[in-house]
């Protein structure tokens, strides 16, 4: 028998559009029994099982793990060196320290909605609903990971390591993880964390995955519209505010504006040629694009490492109740 996956009732449960209470009143359960299974904390009888699977009209083995762990995908990827697999052990050991804390502590994460199916521009507009963020850009996407129930590592890499970013999964656990490269550019850092946020909300049921520099560049999006006779079209200064008020780099900008069909190909061209440092520079004073990484808090785990306040409030409580 596989280990049960809390996330799998849950996810199968909010698809036939019941209600906890609808459901364990269906079953003849408490509502407090599902919420338990649903959050992990208990684990249900082969008979249970069975019933609530027949409930919702699946298989019993759609609520059991018999995939690999997460990590054991990772490290098995071939395009690995030396250098990056001791990055991914890093971050192997620190979820393992994170779950352990947690579990010390009895303080769990919630996951955020999965939004399986659904277009990105969807995605985007029912989360920005959900977080009551309207038109405004994120401000710190770091800190709305684990606001989200996502955990997040931002570590310090050796310029060789070409990993960007990594998102794993523990379905066993119903716990989410992302591994940032803070030895980007912060800009850069924040358009990797959004690329693993998405991956967080709309598959992590589909497995761990690496992602190098290559997120930074791709071709457009289908569905782009050319700017019509007669529109202003966006100067580079223009690219630059924008890019600034979004916090983002200019590379991500730049791709985000041709993909609406605001900048033509010509355009996009020529702006990426461009070095937005010294025109940032010259037009706005300090870069944005000139920052690297934030200097980290202090951490007890290395000055490699720039972990989430959450993670050092629970090593705080653990240390206070000696665990």
């Amino acid at each position: 028998m596989g280990t049960f996956i809390p996330a799998h009732l849950k996810k199968a449960r909010e698809d036939t559009g019941l209600t906890q209470e609808g459901f364990a009143r269906s079953l003849g359960l408490s509502s407090e029994f599902i919420s338990l299974l649903e959050s992990g904390k208990r684990a249900p009888s082969l008979d249970t099982l069975a019933r609530l699977a027949a409930a919702l009209n699946r298989d019993p083995s759609f609520f059991l793990s018999e995939k690999e762990p997460a990590f054991t995908v990772l490290f098995r990827a071939a395009s690995l060196d030396d250098q990056a697999r001791a990055e991914l052990d890093h971050f192997q050991r620190y979820v393992e320290d994170y779950l352990r804390l947690e579990e010390a502590t009895g303080r769990r994460l919630e996951l955020a909605p999965l939004y399986a199916g659904v277009t990105p521009e969807r995605l985007a507009a029912e989360e920005r609903r959900r977080l009551g963020l309207g038109d405004e850009p994120v401000r710190d996407i770091f800190a709305l990971f684990e606001r989200s129930g996502c955990r997040i590592l931002r570590r310090r890499m050796p310029p060789e390591v070409q990993l960007s970013g990594v998102f794993a999964f523990l379905e066993a656990r119903g716990a989410a993880f992302a591994l940032i490269n803070a030895s980007q550019t912060l800009c850069r850092q924040a358009f990797t964390a959004a690329h693993e946020y998405c991956h967080y909300l709309k598959d992590r049921h589909d497995g761990p995955l690496i992602h190098n520099q290559a997120i930074f560049y791709g071709e457009p999006q289908s569905g782009s519209r050319t700017p019509e006779f007669g529109e202003r079209r966006l100067s580079y200064d223009d690219v630059l505010l924008i890019k600034r008020y979004f916090g983002v780099s200019a590379q991500a900008m730049l791709r985000a504006l041709r993909d609406l069909g605001l900048l033509s190909a010509a355009q996009f061209t020529e702006f990426t040629a461009l070095d937005p440092v010294s025109r940032e520079r010259e037009i706005f004073g300090a870069s944005g694009e000139e920052c690297g990484p934030l200097p980290g808090p202090p951490s007890s785990m290395g000055a490699e490492m720039i972990v989430s306040d959450r993670y050092r409030l629970l090593r705080e409580l653990a240390a206070k109740k000696e665990i």
